[in-house]
């Protein structure tokens, strides 16, 4: 334990989570329906209340050590329990049961704008959340021009937050957790906000922060980003730990659980009765139109999309993007592309395919992101990491060139060569 910075045993979080009633549950209904029968009216109730209520864990039985120096990546799907493991190690959600040990000062970035008052100025609020990490008034001075000079909001240092736009309230807040020296930094997916130059200078700082001997929490979608940032990864999985160790063998794990290696994808559920546009299958074929996950570098293949519209979508747009294990996009595409405008989507059964030319894509692993939506209105339906397939090099491109050719595509391009004597 004594070599430990964080040590988190059997750490569990339990929510009540409250269903909304039925229209015909209110007081005149209730009342009518104990008149009429109340051994049926009470025996209905209990039911009732019991449905009205359901228990979530967010975390259950988590545990884990972390070393002084290790910048630990916090891996894991939407809703496995990311956001509140971080929450309770940054003493802002209390626990259900279980226990943390934390040795010295902890600075976190969870949320944008997390510990700045809206009505302060960013000057007052560096001083704010400087004391709220327990920082003297000496030790915030000494950091003050570093701060300012990160945040690069020197010219609204005077402005009421609340003015603040989401970035330069990443800028400032991020600034602020990293200059400070806590022991233990802990940085949720905030960056995202942030333009990629400053996202990039958050990453050098963060670098800089644990070659200092500090410990970083980081919680991102980015893998490329954790391998490069990171030395150890937890995945979660409803709110368990199911992987834990090096950062590449974390990573590799996220990327293919629960994924179809086949190249195929069909709903198991009924498809939503609300208007909109639904997925019922995906399937990747090979040069031959064959269904398959293992594809030849040098052939086309295509992705097929069966979908139902319950309406008309007047502006519909099918949305599809290829990513590389590094969580690359790689490239997107979309039904509207050969039209150049959005099209009405009419109600019924579709079938989308799509080509990608040989020679394009190189020797990998990849995954499918397709979407269906009204594009800036609504989010229809989303599979996301669901199906992969491999690229691979039969052999035709070594014989053709003897070093490896490298890239996320690879297209054989026409040369020209105007040559003169």
């Amino acid at each position: 334990m004594s070599d430990y910075i964080i040590h988190v045993e059997n750490l569990s979080k339990y929510y009540v989570i409250g269903h909304q009633r039925r229209k015909d549950d209110g007081l005149r209904h209730a009342i009518e329906a104990a008149l009429r029968s109340p051994l049926q009216w009470w025996r209905h109730r209990k039911q009732s209340i019991a449905k009205e209520h359901e228990e979530f864990w967010a975390l259950k039985d988590v545990s884990f050590n972390v070393k002084q120096g290790e910048v630990v990546g916090i891996i894991g799907r939407n809703g496995a329990g990311k956001s509140t493991l971080l929450k309770i190690l940054s003493r802002i959600t209390e626990p259900t049961s279980g226990s943390i040990r934390l040795k010295g000062r902890v600075a976190s970035l969870l949320e944008v704008g997390t510990g700045f008052h809206p009505e302060l100025t960013g000057r007052e609020n560096i001083f704010l959340n400087g004391a709220i990490l327990g920082m003297s008034r000496v030790e915030i001075k000494r950091k003050f021009d570093e701060i300012v000079a990160f945040s690069e909001v020197e010219k609204f240092l005077d402005t009421p937050v609340k003015r603040y736009s989401s970035g330069m309230y990443v800028r400032l807040a991020f600034a602020v957790a990293a200059h400070l020296e806590p022991e233990i930094l802990i940085i949720d997916e905030v960056l995202a906000v942030g333009d990629t130059a400053f996202q990039k200078k958050c990453l050098g700082k963060m670098g800089e922060v644990a070659r200092g001997g500090r410990t970083v929490l980081f919680v991102s979608h980015n893998m490329a980003i954790m391998r490069q940032l990171c030395t150890a990864g937890l995945m979660l999985n409803q709110g368990q730990i199911v992987k834990s160790g090096l950062i590449g063998e974390v990573v590799d794990n996220y990327l293919t659980v629960e994924v179809s290696c086949e190249g195929h994808w069909r709903r198991a559920d009924p498809l939503p009765k609300e208007p909109g546009i639904y997925f019922e299958s995906v399937t990747v074929f090979n040069h031959r139109n064959e269904p398959a996950g293992h594809l030849d570098v040098t052939k086309d293949f295509t992705i097929e999309i069966k979908m139902e519209a319950t309406d008309i979508i007047r502006k519909g747009q099918i949305a599809l993007g290829i990513v590389n294990k590094e969580g690359t996009i790689v490239l997107t595409t979309c039904n509207c592309d050969a039209a150049r405008e959005y099209t009405p989507i009419e109600a019924g059964r579709h079938l989308f395919r799509v080509n990608i030319p040989g020679n394009f894509l190189a020797p990998d692993t990849y995954f499918l992101r397709i979407a269906s939506h009204a594009p800036h209105i609504q989010l229809f339906d989303l599979l996301e990491d669901k199906i992969s397939f491999s690229i691979e090099d039969t052999g035709s491109l070594r014989s053709l060139f003897r070093d490896e050719r490298r890239g996320v595509v690879q297209p054989l391009l026409n040369w020209t060569d105007e040559h003169s004597t």
